[in-house]
């Protein structure tokens, strides 16, 4: 092996046991997951729709954990978006909250949401967040839930699905 590639070898297996890369690629790949709104469902009346989210830095460590050695983990952005059809208006959800908790719905903290969607919004629309929660034991977990609560403004004659991207910021933890 040459030199130089044992040094860089040595400096990214250095580096990714720091906490500062950690909490560097944490706060650079965020959640997603992708919700499903039936075609059944009915206007002015609360659904919910669940989907399992894991962040594409998870798919690099061998246990889908790579947030050991940062701390003060909140959500920094929320996203919605439409997905199938891509040209979906969300604006035909009157409102909705978006929870993050473990897989078994233990420890839900709610994370962002949107009153009053205006009703030609477009298949776009950012979320306003609730960073009041640190999430640093749910961030430790290889994948998360994340619930939607939605009231629809008007019925859809095919089923939507929608993209949520949850950003978080995150802070080495110091020992």
């Amino acid at each position: 092996m040459k030199k130089p590639t044992f040094f860089l070898l040595a400096a990214i297996l250095f580096l990714g046991s720091c906490g500062m890369l950690q909490s560097i690629m944490k706060s650079t790949f965020p959640y997603t997951a992708d919700l499903a709104i039936p075609a059944s469902s009915k206007v002015g009346e609360p659904h919910t729709a669940i989907s399992i989210a894991n962040s594409f830095d998870q798919d690099f460590t061998k246990d889908g954990n790579n947030a050991n050695r940062i701390s003060e983990v909140r959500i920094i952005s929320a996203k919605l978006q439409s997905k199938d059809p891509s040209d979906y208006n969300i604006g035909n959800i009157e409102a909705l909250r978006i929870y993050m908790s473990k897989t078994d719905g233990s420890d839900e903290v709610l994370v962002a949401v949107r009153k009053d969607i205006t009703p030609n919004v477009g298949n776009s629309i950012v979320l306003d967040i609730d960073n009041s929660h640190f999430l640093d034991e749910l961030v430790r977990q290889p994948s998360v839930r994340v619930r939607m609560v939605y009231l629809l403004r008007k019925a859809s004659d095919v089923d939507i699905s929608l993209k949520v991207s949850l950003g978080i910021g995150a802070e080495p933890r110091q020992r």
